[in-house]
This record gives C-alpha cells, sequence and structure tokens, in this order.
C-alpha cells in the first residue's frame, strides 16, 4: 500500500500543512511518500509518484476561500494523466485556514471532490482545522520552552549545583501544558467531511481520527 502525501503550501519551510503531513504519518502503515508542491516545477515529479499510488492525501492551506493558486493548474493536469493512463486512487485532504472554525474549508473540500469525480478517482473526504496559524505558532513556542527549560537547567547547574530543581521542572510543565492546551483547541475546532454522504457534516467510518487513521485499509 502505498500513500502520497503532497504538501501544497507554498512556504519553504515551518508550514502548518508540513506540520500535520508529519502528524499523520504516524498512523498510516505501508509505504509513505512526502511531496512538496511549490511551483510548476514540481508537477511533472509529483505527477509520476502519484502513478502508482493507492492513496493521495493532500495536506494545502485555505486561501481565500479556495485553493492556493499553483495547485488548480496541477489537478487539471493530474486530471488529464490519470484519464489517459487509467490511474486510480484514493483521495484524502487536510486543509487548514486561519479562521476559527475548520467548516470554512468546505469550498475548497467541494473542489477535490469535483476534481476526483472527473479524473475517476475515489474522494474519500477531508477535514478541516481552524486555526492552522495558530497551530503552527505553538510547534514552535514548544521548541523555544524546550530550549528554554535546557537553558535554565544548565545555567541553574552551574550557579548552584542541582542537576533538576523542583521549580523549573513545574515552570516548563506549566507552559507545556497551555501550549499543549492551544494544540487541542485548534484539533477540537476542525471539521470533517465525506461528502458523499447526503448527511454532508461527519463520517466516522471514512475519516477518523487521527485524522486518517485507516488509510491503509
Amino acid at each position: 500500500m502505498k500513500t502520497v502525501f503532497i504538501n501544497c503550501s507554498p512556504k519553504k519551510s515551518l508550514s502548518a500543512s508540513s506540520y500535520l503531513i508529519s502528524l499523520q504519518k504516524f498512523f498510516v502503515k505501508g509505504e509513505k511518500v512526502v511531496e512538496k508542491l511549490r511551483n510548476k516545477g514540481d508537477y511533472e515529479r509529483i505527477l509520476d509518484t502519484i502513478k502508482d499510488a493507492d492513496n493521495v492525501v493532500f495536506s494545502l492551506p485555505l486561501y481565500i476561500d479556495c485553493l492556493p493558486s499553483h495547485v488548480l493548474p496541477f489537478l487539471k493536469e493530474a486530471e488529464t494523466m490519470c484519464k489517459e493512463n487509467g490511474v486510480k486512487f484514493n483521495v484524502y485532504s487536510i486543509i487548514n485556514n486561519g479562521f476559527i472554525e475548520g467548516c470554512q474549508s468546505e469550498p475548497v473540500l467541494r473542489i477535490l471532490k469535483n476534481f476526483s469525480d472527473r479524473a475517476g478517482l475515489t474522494f474519500c473526504g477531508g477535514i478541516g482545522i481552524g486555526g492552522g496559524v495558530m497551530l503552527n505558532v505553538t510547534r514552535i513556542m514548544f521548541l523555544v520552552q524546550i530550549g528554554i527549560f535546557i537553558l535554565n537547567l544548565i545555567l541553574n547547574f552551574i550557579q548552584n549545583g542541582l542537576v533538576f530543581p523542583l521549580y523549573l521542572v513545574l515552570d516548563f510543565l506549566k507552559s507545556a501544558g497551555i501550549i499543549l492546551f492551544s494544540m487541542q483547541e485548534c484539533f477540537c475546532s476542525s471539521h470533517r467531511w465525506d461528502l458523499r454522504l447526503t448527511n454532508q457534516n461527519i463520517s466516522v467510518k471514512n475519516i477518523p481520527v487521527f485524522l486518517f487513521r485507516h488509510l491503509y485499509l
């Protein structure tokens, strides 16, 4: 089973889309390939990668209620490639946005559903995550807190000879708890869809936690 994750964020690094892919990969079995789609120069390489894929997961940000501008031309070329070569795979999507509500991502889900229908692919739904920017910032803050904690341990050992003073550990745990709680709030504001259903809200069977736990089935 081959799963291709396509990071559609135009950012070179530290994007929320790449972060969500790194989390999702832990819950997918089989061969896992991550591709970055940033410009037209990436099209040929990615199209060649997805020819023998069983699952393709698009991870992307919401830009003005739509896809990033470089993604739509890629979908057109992917549609043509799939039709000409008889390529079939399952399509999933992870969409993050700057709004609080994950449901703001629904227009992008519909675009990917239309793409799947036209290309003869199986659209398996998607998840919209609100507060994507906040989620990305909390990741950076967590790493900063770890760095500060280690620096404080070193300084405290030099000054007082104590290896793990309790007050420093408690301060770190308090800060880490606040950051992790903030990350949890982002995921709690997420919204799952299976647009194949009459009720287009939540499909626990097809899009379970976390985020698509059964991609390998």
